[in-house]
């Protein structure tokens, strides 16, 4: 019993002590604000918008002119309404940053994304970023390809049936 207590006690400890150390600093989070202006994540965020309510039009409209113009008249004002979700992102993605890397190393990321290499950097990594996932798929493609084909073979080699 003592045993046991002792096993929950260090386990209780090193619990506590785990989610303290995942807690941002107040220092780390205004480090991670500024990295997230420097990154322009606002402006990404502000562009979901356009693409949430576009996306939601046919489903409310039903190919009826009337409640198409009523909706379009109405994307106008929902900004508003978007404004929570908004500001939720940028400090979740910020708590995200702090959390994960010490205010002093914030700091040197927000001053690269504010060298020239770093700005391109940000201004090309969506591009990038398909182009990556592009390149990946391909090679998935070609890669479950040529294993389903030599798993086949080495399948009727034992006899399998395919």
């Amino acid at each position: 019993m003592r045993r046991l207590l002792m096993v929950t006690g260090i386990l209780l400890g090193l619990i506590c002590g785990a989610s303290a150390q995942t807690t941002p600093t107040p220092e780390a989070m205004t480090a991670a604000r500024n990295l997230v202006a420097t990154m322009k994540l606002a402006d990404q965020y502000r562009a979901l918008l356009p693409a949430i309510l576009l996306g939601l039009k046919p489903a409310l409209v039903q190919d009826r002119p009337e409640i198409e113009r009523d909706y379009d008249a109405m994307t106008t004002t929902i900004v508003d309404a978007f404004m929570p979700f908004y500001t939720t992102m940028l400090d979740d993605v910020a708590k995200i940053y702090a959390s994960n890397f010490t205010a002093e190393e914030l700091k040197q990321i927000d001053s690269f994304y504010r060298l020239p290499v770093g700005q391109k950097l940000l201004e090309r990594s969506p591009i990038i970023a398909q182009q990556s996932a592009q390149i990946s798929q391909d090679i998935s493609r070609k890669a479950t390809d040529e294993l389903r084909i030599r798993l086949t073979e080495a399948l009727r080699k034992k006899g399998h049936k395919l």
